[in-house]
């Protein structure tokens, strides 16, 4: 019979701890007395809680039987094995053995919080709902249904992991994270509300850090801009989310289009930011500048995804932070669709949280799109439910963004009674109008003098720009001046339709001669180098886990500012060669779209110096 070397009481008969029992076949007097060392410091971490909850005889032998890279099993016979390949290191010297002990202990522990989890009267932590929400382990949405119907197999939590192992089963996430909350001074920052769940479970352990930052960092998905005028261009750049400058969170819906992906809208929050200096109140919601838009969506530059790509997943679901600016130029102005932003009714400690669990997901987060089951609908949901906890028990799930804002609004916790009066609503920045009907008033004005043969305002503005020259021969001041307006919106429209067939069209061919294959080169590498922007990880690759650090911000900024001045330089490069990715009907259009401007902003000159000078409004 194996003899037994026993951790009886490493604090003190009167204190629980666990007692480790060391089998000692084969082990010299120096082995036995580093791995009573090693069982007397990890019980030094563990809280008087789950000491208590140890304090029983656990068997534990160093084994030569597992995996080089398995340091450790909490067997279900009750028996913890070591990994025998851990042992020289802990007579070792020097950094060799500091290592092997660092690598030791957190076997132990990690092995320790399998045998934790298993004696835990209150049940697994590993099938705690709350602590599954927390891990990535989210609830998911069954087209048709309001109700949820059980969670995702997979977590998608997979970026700024402190061990990959974590995410095989929620098992193994709780003993990778119990290890890190007992070991890690920086826990509590990195992967705050996983250390508050532990904490009022287990206890504070001991050795906890200082406190942490009141922000978090993230990484601003805005235009980068590539001329001197842009100079006010946020993307790429780093930012900062200080909950107590956010006035309130909005629940934003972009109305839906005819488009099929886009008929019940898009989801997203609204952060209500107020400026440096100004204090919390209603004013803030006159900061525009300063607004935050959470945001899910596939691409930063992709408002509209294909149908079918949508339908089979194969696109990702990252969060993006972009300038409320930006999203209403987007949708008001490019898609013609309005805006509805409704406050939500939360509490000043529920915004927190809610921010938190953004910047969570914004640097961890590798989602799979689904149309049906996975869509900015659900995520919104998910991360609303996941930040605010009282949320979780209401039935607010479905898969459509009108259907959520329905769902919010009859829960309370949406007011959708700041649109009922339609002025006040666009006055103070509750409804964002879409261009449509500003267009189609522009529209009525040059249809009645020149005689346009459409009657939409959408029918004249998907025209070729040939087709719609000739009208342009008819115009008086009044009507050229709409028609201006309404070509360089068709323009711009053109454009992103260009940009997104040649994008489609050579990132799917390979083998193109010359020009075309290096614009198509080009290109390739300004997609590749704009992914960061939805994968802000990437900044930190191989640096740290959880939330970045203050030690690691001036790495992410010097890091987001060198991949800027990349893709200002290779958008440059790409404007120039552009051309030759166009088919050439795809080039005359742009061309005669050009001209039209051309020609309408010489014909105006003209009419106002014929008419005096006459103002043109």
């Amino acid at each position: 019979m194996a003899a037994l070397a026993l951790l009886a009481g490493a604090f003190g008969a009167a204190q629980a701890s666990p007692r480790l029992h060391l089998q000692t076949d084969g082990l010299a007097a120096a082995e036995m007395a580093a791995t009573n060392a090693l069982f007397r410091a990890a019980a030094a971490r563990l809280t008087p809680a789950m000491r208590e909850q140890l304090a029983h005889d656990i068997p534990v032998r160093w084994s030569t039987a597992l995996d080089e890279t398995v340091h450790g099993r909490a067997r279900r016979d009750g028996v913890l094995l070591l990994n025998r390949r851990l042992l020289p290191g802990l007579l070792a010297q020097g950094q060799a053995r500091a290592g092997a002990e660092a690598a030791a202990l957190s076997a132990l522990l990690h092995e320790l919080a399998h045998f934790l989890e298993r004696a835990d009267p209150a049940g697994p932590m590993s099938r705690d709902p709350r602590l599954l929400d927390l891990a990535g382990w989210q609830v998911r949405a069954t087209p048709g249904l309001t109700r949820l119907m059980g969670r995702t197999r997979e977590n998608r939590f997979r970026e700024r992991s402190p061990d990959r192992y974590e995410l095989d089963d929620p098992r193994e996430y709780v003993a990778v994270n119990l290890e890190h909350y007992l070991l890690d001074a920086d826990y509590a920052c990195r992967r705050p509300a996983l250390y508050r769940y532990f904490e009022r479970r287990w206890g504070a352990p001991a050795g906890a850090g200082a406190g942490c930052p009141g922000d978090f960092a993230y990484v601003d998905a805005g235009d980068v801009g590539v001329d001197a005028d842009a100079a006010m261009a946020t993307g790429g750049r780093l930012g900062m989310l200080d909950p107590e400058r956010i006035y309130q969170v909005d629940y934003l819906l972009a109305e839906g289009n005819d488009a099929m992906m886009s008929r019940w809208g898009h989801s997203m929050l609204r952060l209500v930011i107020c400026a440096p200096g100004r204090p919390r109140g209603p004013d803030c919601r006159l900061d525009l500048e300063h607004h935050r838009v959470l945001s899910f969506r596939a691409f930063v530059g992709d408002v509209q995804i294909s149908s079918w790509r949508g339908l089979t997943g194969r696109y990702p679901s990252r969060l993006f932070v972009l300038p409320l600016d930006q999203v209403i130029d987007e949708y008001t102005k490019v898609e013609l669709r309005g805006l509805q932003s409704l406050p939500l009714r939360l509490e000043r400690d529920e915004i927190a949280a809610l921010v938190e669990r953004a910047a969570q997901l914004h640097w961890s987060y590798d989602g799979r799109y689904f149309f049906l089951g996975n869509n900015c609908a659900v995520e919104t949901y998910k991360l609303l439910r996941d930040g605010v906890p009282r949320i979780g028990s209401m039935d607010l799930g479905g898969i459509t963004p009108n259907g959520l804002s329905h769902r919010l609004q009859r829960a309370g916790l949406a007011d959708g009674g700041v649109l009922a009066d339609p002025a006040r609503a666009l006055r103070e920045g509750y409804r964002f109008d879409s261009m449509r009907e500003r267009f189609q008033t522009l529209f009525e004005v040059a249809r009645r003098q020149a005689g346009l043969p459409q009657r939409r305002v959408e029918d004249w503005l998907e025209a070729s720009p040939q087709q719609r020259r000739p009208w342009l021969d008819r115009s008086d001041l009044k009507s050229a001046a709409a028609l201006l307006v309404l070509e360089q919106a068709a323009r711009r429209q053109q454009q992103l339709r260009v940009r997104d067939a040649f994008k489609r069209r050579y990132l799917q061919q390979g083998g193109q001669p010359g020009e075309l294959r290096d614009a198509a080169g080009t290109l390739r590498t300004l997609l590749e180098e704009t992914a960061w922007m939805s994968r802000p990880a990437d900044l930190l690759a191989d640096a740290g886990y959880g939330l970045p650090q203050v030690d690691e911000r001036a790495a992410l900024e010097a890091g987001s500012e060198r991949r800027r001045e990349q893709l200002r330089k290779l958008e440059q490069r790409l404007e120039h060669q552009v051309r030759a990715l166009l088919d050439p009907a795809q080039a005359r259009d742009l061309d005669a779209a050009d001209a039209n401007i051309a020609w309408l902003g010489t014909h105006l000159r003209e009419l106002h110096r014929q008419a005096g000078g006459l103002r043109l409004d």
